[in-house]
């Protein structure tokens, strides 16, 4: 395949993203309640799948097709790898908080991918990116407005709402249970 077809194709799974970050949150604002309980163990899965795919795709641009990584790109995957490993380890060990962990790394990173994204679009900004590897330069242009930094800010869209949705979905969990439960743990909280 060509980078170019590579492009097209991530940008189709950007479009995927932003529709599962879009009715993740809106489920975790509007829907949320003990019908939406057995979609739970699936979102960490999600996120992990997210993540991982574009983790995988900020490689294949620098290792493969040899797009020069810029400052801001370096800090959208200082934010985003991690995710990769916290929820794999999340997945191991069943942990029903995972969301707390991702949340924080996922609204920065989507911060910085919206910030990264509009310096691209409004380029006569001062930036402090270094010369052979400019952050206003758009290696990709998908669909007429989708490049690096907004196929990475969707990714973070998706973690953000599938890590709410969870988070939303545990404390209703929570508060269903009477506090002489709480120091209990769930069964499915106990290791094995």
């Amino acid at each position: 395949m060509t980078t170019e077809q590579f492009s097209t194709f991530f940008g189709l799974l950007a479009f995927l993203a932003i529709a599962i970050g879009l009715i993740a949150l809106v489920a975790a604002v509007f829907a949320a309640d003990e019908r939406s309980q057995p979609i739970r163990p699936l979102l960490l899965p999600v996120a992990f799948a997210v993540a991982a795919t574009a983790m995988a795709g900020s490689l294949y641009y620098s290792e493969s097709a040899n797009f020069t990584p810029c400052l801001y790109c370096w800090y959208q995957r200082i934010c985003m790898y991690p995710i990769v490993a916290i929820t794999a380890v999340g997945m191991l060990r069943k942990d029903r908080q995972w969301g707390w962990y991702v949340l924080p790394l996922s609204v920065v990173g989507l911060g910085i991918s919206i910030y990264h994204y509009q310096l691209q679009l409004f380029p006569d900004q001062g930036t402090s990116c270094d010369a052979s590897a400019p952050c206003t330069a758009q290696w990709v242009d998908n669909f007429g407005f989708m490049s690096i930094p907004f196929m990475a800010g969707a990714g973070f869209f998706a973690i953000t709402g599938v890590a709410a949705l969870s988070l939303r979905l545990s404390s209703d969990a929570t508060s269903e249970r009477g506090l002489d439960e709480l120091a209990e743990p769930l069964p499915s909280e106990v290791m094995s």
